[in-house]
């Protein structure tokens, strides 16, 4: 049996979606222009939705799990009148319908209030997501539709607008998890009306934004990987930012930590780090060594304790460790 080829690049790919196709779809497109099987991606747009989709490529693969807890931003249009049963424009009618109400900047005010922060929100019935083992867009198309428990979501900003009699601007930023076909819906439900989304945009996804990727036309045009690693939207994966405070080792350190040994941090500087918390780990060049948990603070916060969680490959030969480089401690910042 033939071993599968080691991926040769590795990093994020930021493309810019367009309507039509599946998420799964612009992976296939990666990995024809990039000639790399490993890639997936750190979050679904639905075939109708267009905008951002961040692909992980090789060992950036093993940071999908950390890149989904960055806060994501969508823009979008609601229409009032009638649900769906899909909860948006490609399902059949649905209740609740009806006479869409007058809404002035008060109604929407209201409307705003009522959805943000910390909100349960169940998925809409067609979604990726699974139970039982199946997935419930799987289960409705067999014609026994599932109804999945609500979960607690994070509305972090909305903002509503009037666009016409039935048409609602949306913005909204959110946490992992959130559906915003599901708050389409929910808006429609709480006027009495029904609504659905009529289009959907993502914008960002944590510091990466829509403006850098790379439009979903050139990466079908590429004949090969070179097109693709030029443009802004191609990160190295010792560039990567992930959503915890960073720390950077000493050489010895790097070494330990690559052996999935535990390292002490010596902080000069940086924010407080709580007992269990997550940190990103650098080696002194900058290489992204991994993640690492916060099992001890001591010294008024000086001295860090850190157990690897989850380690990358070196790309690279990392430098070897001196021999009188002493007990596995290492100076840093975190920031």
């Amino acid at each position: 049996m033939s071993r599968r080829r080691s991926s040769l690049r590795h990093g994020l790919l930021l493309v810019a979606k367009r309507q039509g196709p599946t998420s799964h779809d612009v992976v296939d497109m990666a990995r024809r222009a990039l000639g790399e099987r490993r890639i997936g991606h750190t979050g679904t747009l639905d075939p109708m939705a267009e905008g951002l989709l961040m692909l992980c490529v090789g060992q950036a693969t093993r940071l999908q799990q950390f890149l989904v807890r960055w806060q994501k931003t969508y823009r979008g249009q609601i229409r009032l009148g009638h649900a769906t049963t899909t909860y948006d424009g490609e399902g059949e009618p649905a209740d609740p319908r009806g006479a869409v109400p007058a809404l002035d900047r008060d109604a929407l005010a209201r409307l705003e209030a009522r959805f943000a922060g910390e909100i349960e929100q169940a998925p809409p019935p067609y979604s990726a997501k699974k139970i039982g083992g199946k997935r419930m867009y799987e289960l409705a198309r067999s014609g026994h539709p599932a109804v999945a428990e609500p979960k607690a979501v994070t509305v972090h900003a909305l903002s509503l607008n009037c666009l016409d009699r039935d048409l609602l601007g949306v913005q909204v930023t959110v946490s992992s998890g959130f559906y915003v076909r599901s708050l389409a819906h929910d808006v429609g439900a709480e006027l009495g009306c029904g609504g659905y989304l009529d289009r959907l945009q993502r914008v960002s996804i944590g510091p990466y934004s829509l403006e850098t990727a790379i439009p979903q036309s050139a990466l079908e045009a590429a004949a090969g990987p070179q097109p693709v690693l030029d443009h802004p939207g191609w990160i190295a994966i010792d560039r990567i930012t992930l959503p915890f405070a960073e720390v950077q080792l000493n050489r010895g350190a790097t070494e330990r930590f690559a052996h999935g040994q535990d390292v002490v941090v010596l902080r000069s500087g940086g924010g407080p780090l709580a007992v269990d918390s997550e940190v990103v780990v650098r080696s002194p060049g900058g290489r992204l060594l991994g993640v690492a948990v916060v099992q001890s603070v001591l010294a008024r916060g000086r001295t860090v304790g850190l157990r690897p969680s989850m380690v990358l490959q070196p790309t690279e030969a990392p430098p070897p460790a001196p021999a009188d480089d002493g007990p596995s401690v290492a100076s840093g910042e975190t920031s």
